[in-house]
């Protein structure tokens, strides 16, 4: 197989991070993305900072969230505050819509009368739906798009953009703030994730806030509610919230060690383009294209 010399193919106004040069000078046997994975070096890998990261304590398991405050910094820190005065504590996972999201935060909270406190929380926040993209650090899929004109990675987070805006793209694990009709209506404090196909039309819609990094399969294999829209009529069906902490307040003995592959490496690279053309011994067409949502971010 001839790698292609870079997923780095779009520009414009985006301060972009070039992939390392694949070799094209030669063909190479196949490695598949495990493959890839293991050979990588440690360098190629970054630990999250600790301020940046939820941990959501359910009964099953631990769900840890990444912010991304590049994107939606007053979110993140309306979210942050949040987690610190316990808001979240008690509460629960009160919708789960088949093929769409899970909800989870205060299913009271549309009744003045019942519903949480938000302390010193800010009560009104701008819609931060997209955000400039001069001076982001953006790595570039080859591949076109139906949603955008250019799509990638900034960080940890899958990006879309038309050149003058950049924003965070609905995939499979993003984590965004629930609104009402009005666009500044979101606080942070009702938040859902996408656990079905990605409903990229929701992009620039509403504010998202970061995306899951570990435990999605204790969100995805939730009980779905009814329909339409999968909120639980029963409160007895809801999965409880033991907890959501923000990582740099939990002792460290106590942290879940992870480690994020870095999207601008050449292990990144390399692992995407193993993607986009499969050619192990099952398949038999390589497809030459990968979809955004369709790159999972490798974690260890």
């Amino acid at each position: 197989m001839t790698l292609c010399p870079t997923l780095l193919a779009l520009a414009l106004a985006l301060t972009l991070s070039p992939l390392p040069v694949l070799a094209a000078d030669a063909p190479a046997k196949y490695r598949s993305v495990q493959e890839i994975l293991a050979a990588s070096p440690d360098s190629d890998w970054h630990a999250p900072a600790a301020e940046n990261l939820l941990y959501m304590d359910l009964d099953a398991g631990r769900v840890i969230i990444e912010l991304a405050p590049e994107f939606a910094p007053e979110h993140a820190g309306n979210i942050r505050t949040l987690a610190r005065e316990g808001f979240w504590n008690g509460t629960s996972i009160y919708r789960s819509q088949d093929n769409f999201v899970v909800q989870f935060g205060d299913a009271d909270a549309d009744d003045p009368a019942k519903a949480r406190p938000l302390g010193s929380a800010k009560t009104h926040l701008p819609a931060e739906f997209q955000r400039p993209s001069r001076g982001l650090a953006f790595t570039a899929l080859p591949d076109r798009d139906g949603w955008a004109a250019r799509t990638g990675f900034a960080g940890d987070f899958a990006v879309a953009s038309d050149g003058e805006h950049a924003w965070l793209a609905h995939c499979y694990g993003a984590v965004g703030a629930g609104r009402n009709n009005d666009e500044d209506s979101s606080v942070g404090a009702e938040l859902y994730v996408v656990t079905g196909q990605s409903p990229r039309q929701l992009d620039r819609n509403i504010t998202l806030v970061g995306r899951v990094l570990k435990g999605m399969e204790l969100l995805s294999a939730t009980r779905r509610g009814p329909d339409p829209m999968g909120f639980y009529e029963d409160a007895a069906q809801r999965t409880p919230i033991r907890s959501i902490r923000l990582a740099s307040d939990v002792p460290a003995d106590q942290r879940t060690p992870l480690r994020v592959l870095r999207t601008d490496s050449r292990t990144f690279a390399e692992a995407v383009e193993a993607r986009r053309n499969r050619r192990d011994d099952f398949y038999k067409r390589a497809a030459g294209h990968i979809d955004l949502c369709n790159i999972p971010l490798p974690v260890r």
